[in-house]
């Protein structure tokens, strides 16, 4: 169940908006092994001002930041990491200008149905992938 933001400071159309967020969820499905349909994905747009790009980088900056469930591997990171990238880059953002966080709170800091801890809950999915 990852919730994502994507910060980007320079407007694209809703069909490269959606495809963007697309992008980032094939890559969790590939990578992470999300269930299918478990999107939460934000997209936001900064005007340049309110946005900084660091040094050498253009105005496609991207900065994709993520909150999951512990558990995940080095392995499966390394490949959302990629997958992110490869897949962003079909939509012509350079891989320089890609930059993912990943958080990882623990299971007692997520509220889930009905407000219930994650850690007492079956999930229905595995975090160990």
């Amino acid at each position: 169940m990852p919730v994502t933001k994507i910060e980007v400071r320079r407007p694209r159309s809703p069909e490269q908006v959606q495809a963007m967020i697309e992008a980032v969820y094939q890559a969790q499905r590939v990578a992470l092994q999300v269930p299918e349909g478990d999107r939460q994905i934000r997209y936001i747009e900064h005007r340049p001002e309110h946005f900084a790009v660091p040094p050498g980088k253009t105005e496609d900056y991207t900065f994709v930041e993520i909150l999951l469930f512990p558990g995940r591997s080095l392995a499966a990171k390394r490949r959302l990491y990629q997958e992110i990238v490869s897949r962003l880059g079909t939509l012509g953002i350079a891989p320089g200008d890609v930059f993912i966080v990943l958080h990882e709170p623990p299971l007692d800091n997520w509220g889930l149905r009905g407000g219930q801890p994650a850690s007492e809950l079956d999930l229905g999915f595995r975090l160990d992938v």
